[in-house]
């Protein structure tokens, strides 16, 4: 059984500038005493087409965490224009939510982002040729959140047993899909969209 249960998922400041930072309130419950620190990353995907044009917008340690629930707000700088393909600028694509204990990957949650013109003449016409981030909105699809977990080894002595990293036949993944229902509950129906995950 897991020892971190993530309770609740904010998404803050949505629909926002392209260029504001994502803001995400995470609450999440600690079954007992971790040792080592929680590694959580915001990964902004530039592109369906390759991985490279993936971007970490940031990574935070948490811990050592007691036993217990938790809340902390995850805040990180939007994705450098610089290093998206034109191509890929204006329309869908996706913002993923990760958690790690050990180098191992116990939680993913994925999220749709819609990147448009706030501008109506912008949108209903050609887009500019050179993008214009200033102009950009981002709207995070918030209410279908696509969550895949992981079993990992929560051992204290991960040596103990055969390494569980690394390979795709020692992960065991629990997906919930962004286009079918998941056990999420619309909290709150303000400008910030509140998604309570049963995970």
């Amino acid at each position: 059984m897991a020892k971190v249960q993530v309770m609740n998922v904010v998404v803050l400041d949505n629909p926002s500038a392209f260029l504001n930072p994502f803001q995400f309130e995470i609450t999440f419950e600690c079954l007992e005493d971790l040792q080592e620190d929680l590694e959580w990353r915001i990964i902004y995907v530039g592109s369906a087409e390759s991985e490279a044009f993936d971007q970490v917008l940031d990574t935070v340690y948490v811990g050592p965490v007691p036993q217990g629930r938790h809340m902390f707000v995850f805040q990180a700088d939007p994705p450098d224009p610089a290093k998206i393909p034109v191509a890929d600028v204006v329309g869908v694509t996706v913002v993923l939510l990760t958690c790690s204990y050990r180098g191992q990957e116990f939680i993913r949650v994925g999220y749709y982002v819609n990147n448009d013109y706030a501008d109506p003449e912008l949108r209903e016409t050609q887009p500019p040729v050179v993008p214009q981030f200033d102009k950009l909105q981002r709207n995070i699809l918030a209410t279908n959140p696509r969550v895949t977990r992981f079993k990992v080894d929560w051992d204290d002595n991960p040596n103990k047993n055969s390494k569980t990293s690394g390979t795709s036949s020692q992960l065991e993944a629990n997906t919930t899909s962004m286009d079918g229902p998941i056990k999420s509950n619309i909290l709150n129906s303000t400008n910030d969209s509140n998604i309570s995950m049963e995970l």
